[in-house]
């Protein structure tokens, strides 16, 4: 792999670069072998920065894992943050770069706006991401992979977001999905402190469901993936019990609820597992939300005497948020968001328009003291030299144009009018 130029102290937001995986791009097992355990952070931190990176932060969820650099090559660039993906999730590049995607500029931009407003996220609205991205941000700063660029693009993007949940509907629904499958839960249970319950995966929408069965006291409360090293940084996170996939079918009987969540496009509960675990039950009932996208659950499976079963849409009904308020709320969100991106855009070109004007201003400062110390603080003879060093760059420029192109000649005398509010030259009807 090759070092890329050190990008730190760009700020042009057309620099910013987004290489990443999702569950829009990538499949279930490749999203799972970029899994990140919190304590090897730094050391991947680490990584980019000997890679040649100035600027990086890296933002890895259970539905996402996102490189987000400043560029100063976007080729280059992106070829070596896929070689790190590659390096991470044990896959070859080219699959890397099949189930992957790039953005630059604005396009990196807007989805780095949506990203942190939940409006890229299988559940819209849900909360955990912009924490996750906000830890990010802090975890890159402490690793010396800070830099203005990544700093205002990542505030300005967490400041929308901060917006987009307090000013419009959209956060409302993971709360009242939530809510929903509680009411249902002690309806059919009663005293939510005497069930047990099971959470199969690590998505989204089951991340928040076991925070709100935490809070809302059930008694016990486990979870199960696949992955080992997943199901155990979980399980200290939610701190509850861990059990191994293996372990699945008397992980289902001892559960009152269980939240299927892994979407890892592969049924996690089929029929035949449904009977079985029922029959071990006693017919006792069992609440199962599939929570998961793609299912988890197999259809079908609702059939099974003794099983409730509910999936996101269900839950919607219940909670009376259907999909004409889903769209509705995503709509106000997304409008919002346009316009917080617009206002940054244009901040941004302020500043940008600014640097430009004090570079301009420190060039003719500096020309000036030249000016004066070589004509020993005559004033006269001093201006005559400044104003002939502040004229030969353009007038250079201006002659090379006239030899060559007559629209770039145009452009120019143009632009030299509008920037010196110059009359126009006798005969120049343009």
């Amino acid at each position: 792999m090759s070092a890329v130029s050190p990008a730190a102290g760009l700020r042009d937001p057309a620099e910013l670069l987004i290489v990443g995986v999702s569950y829009k791009s990538a499949c279930f097992d490749l999203r799972e072998s970029l899994f990140l355990p919190e304590a090897d952070l730094a050391a991947r931190l680490a990584e980019l920065r000997a890679a040649g990176f100035g600027e990086a932060l890296l933002l890895a969820t259970c539905d996402r894992t996102e490189l987000l650099l400043a560029a100063a090559d976007l080729e280059a660039e992106t070829a070596v943050a896929r070689d790190r993906l590659a390096a991470w999730a044990g896959w070859p590049v080219e699959a890397i770069e099949a189930q992957s995607y790039a953005l630059s500029g604005p396009a990196a931009l807007r989805h780095l706006f949506a990203v942190a407003a939940a409006l890229d996220s299988q559940i819209l609205g849900e909360p955990q991401i912009l924490v996750q991205l906000r830890d990010s941000h802090r975890a890159a700063s402490e690793a010396g992979l800070g830099g203005p660029l990544l700093d205002r693009s990542v505030q300005a993007a967490l400041q929308a977001a901060r917006k987009v949940r307090g000013q419009t509907p959209l956060a409302e629904r993971p709360v009242t999905l939530a809510a929903a499958a509680l009411r249902v839960a002690r309806d059919l249970h009663g005293d939510l402190g005497r069930c047990s319950a099971l959470i199969l995966g690590l998505g989204e929408m089951g991340e928040i469901l076991a925070a709100e069965l935490r809070n809302a006291g059930v008694g016990d409360l486990a979870v199960c993936h696949p992955q080992e090293l997943r199901a155990r940084t979980a399980a200290h996170r939610l701190r509850c019990h861990r059990r191994s996939w293996e372990e699945r079918e008397a992980a289902l009987v001892a559960a009152d609820i269980v939240v299927a969540a892994s979407g890892s496009g592969r049924y996690a509960i089929d029929r035949e597992l449904a009977a079985r675990v029922l029959k071990r039950r006693r017919r006792k009932p069992l609440f199962l939300v599939d929570a998961a996208l793609p299912r988890d659950v197999e259809p079908g499976v609702e059939e099974v005497d003794g099983v409730f079963l509910y999936d996101l849409d269900d839950l919607e009904r219940l909670a009376q948020a259907g999909r004409s308020h889903r769209e509705s709320a995503s709509g106000a969100a997304w409008r919002l968001l346009e316009q917080e991106l617009r206002q940054f855009r244009r901040e941004q070109a302020e500043r940008e328009g600014l640097d430009a004007l004090l570079a301009l201003r420190r060039h003719g400062e500096a020309l000036r003291r030249e000016a004066l110390a070589e004509r020993g603080g005559d004033a006269a003879a001093a201006t005559r030299l400044l104003l002939n060093r502040l004229l030969h760059d353009p007038s250079e420029v201006l002659r090379a144009a006239a030899a060559g192109d007559a629209g770039e000649r145009r452009k120019l005398e143009k632009a030299l009018a509008r920037l010196f509010r110059l009359a126009p030259a006798k005969g120049d009807d343009s």
